[in-house]
């Protein structure tokens, strides 16, 4: 029982410390939403873990007071049958020692007035035995009968007392459990409303992840739709500036693209094409302040399947093709004019440090490799060795 009370009050406790637990309502961005989601749908799942516990204690507890009232009315029965023998056993004696005074008043009312006298006095049989003096009078059989009914008398007497102390035990037993049930049909109550609460926070939640996934979604087509359209009029200008190179002078213009100068970098330059245009949506961006990174982040991270495939941003030279605790499968591209291009946590790259590569060529495909949670391509622009916002040359 002691265990069960341990038990009781620790769920109690439990619930009087996660009482008032509210998480942020509002997510910057989708990761935020989803990792409240999560922390919602965990705490949802303890307290149900909680409330599952105390409806099994709630269940014990009522088999044991169940067991508990069948004894006491046992018990009772007992008692009852008890009380009724003690009456029976009273009835009896003093039957007997009526009987008794009738035949020594038989024999004495002719002769020892005396006797009579102090019989008639007597309270009771035991102060009629105390005289010493009459004892001799007594039959032997009047003496073992009355001493037989006495000893009768107070061997009831004191199982009707035993009974009733074991009574009066199984119903403070009893009691005790009237008090735990009490005190877990108060506790379930709280896990109901705590679970009540935690199901509209969470479905508010996920009502905000929804849209927050759909905006990102919608904000990403229009940016990749706008990406395929300055690329369509880059290459519609490429070909007309190669028609024009065809009919001039004859010498054949080259189609490599130079980076432009650290000078000459503006913002919406159009000078790199989207690294990750399958993404499913963006789920970082460049500064953003996150608890687990020292400084703003560096680049932008584009959630999308695994395998989806990766480009270079802009032509240029591969400097590293290889592999990073970090970085994990990851690929550096030197554009010239102190330009770096970085993508990392592939799945797998297809291509190797040396090589020279065009602009939208396939370098690799998104992964989850490295220090990463879940699959996407961190995509990072470093300009003098110095992280740059990559948004300025799309």
């Amino acid at each position: 029982m002691k265990e069960r009370m341990k038990k009781v009050t620790a769920l109690c406790l439990a619930a009087a410390l996660s009482v008032g637990t509210v998480l942020p309502v509002h997510a910057e961005t989708v990761q935020d939403a989803q990792n409240a989601v999560d922390q919602l749908q965990q705490q949802k799942d303890s307290v149900q873990a909680e409330k599952t516990t105390v409806e099994t204690e709630l269940k014990k507890i009522a088999e044991e007071m169940e067991k508990t009232q069948s004894k006491l009315d046992a018990k009772q029965a007992e008692i009852t049958e008890a009380e009724e023998n003690l009456v029976q056993a009273k009835v009896e004696e003093n039957t007997q020692y009526q009987s008794m005074k009738i035949r020594i008043k038989y024999m004495y009312e002719n002769g020892n007035m005396e006797f009579i006298e102090v019989l008639a006095d007597s309270e009771n049989i035991s102060d009629f035995l105390n005289k010493t003096e009459y004892i001799s009078k007594l039959s032997e059989y009047d003496r073992d009968k009355l001493k037989e009914f006495q000893k009768t008398v107070k061997a009831v007497e004191e199982q009707e007392a035993a009974l009733q102390k074991e009574y009066e035990e199984l119903n403070t037993l009893q009691t005790d459990l009237v008090n735990q049930q009490t005190q877990a049909q108060t506790l379930l109550k709280e896990k109901d409303v705590q679970l009540a609460d935690l199901s509209s926070q969470l479905g508010s939640k996920m009502e905000t992840l929804q849209k927050l996934v759909e905006e990102e979604k919608r904000r990403q087509e229009e940016a990749a739709e706008a990406a395929r359209q300055q690329q369509l009029q880059q290459q519609e200008q490429q070909n007309q500036n190669n028609s024009n190179n065809n009919t001039g002078s004859g010498t054949g213009g080259g189609s490599t693209v130079t980076p432009p100068s650290s000078g000459n970098v503006s913002s919406g330059s159009g000078y790199f094409t989207h690294p990750c245009p399958g993404m499913s949506y963006q789920s970082s961006y460049f500064g953003e302040i996150r608890e687990f990174e020292v400084g703003g982040h560096k680049g932008n991270d584009y959630a999308a399947p695994t395998g989806t495939p990766t480009y270079a941003a802009a032509a240029g030279r591969v400097i590293i093709a290889g592999y990073s605790s970090s970085a994990g499968n990851w690929v550096v591209i030197d554009h010239g004019n102190g330009l770096v291009t970085k993508y990392m946590h592939h799945s797998s790259i297809c291509v190797s440090a040396g090589q020279y590569v065009e602009r939208g060529q396939q370098i690799g495909a998104v992964g989850s490799t490295g220090q990463s949670t879940g699959p996407h391509l961190h995509f990072q622009v470093e300009l003098n060795r110095v992280a740059v916002s990559p948004d300025q040359y799309f």
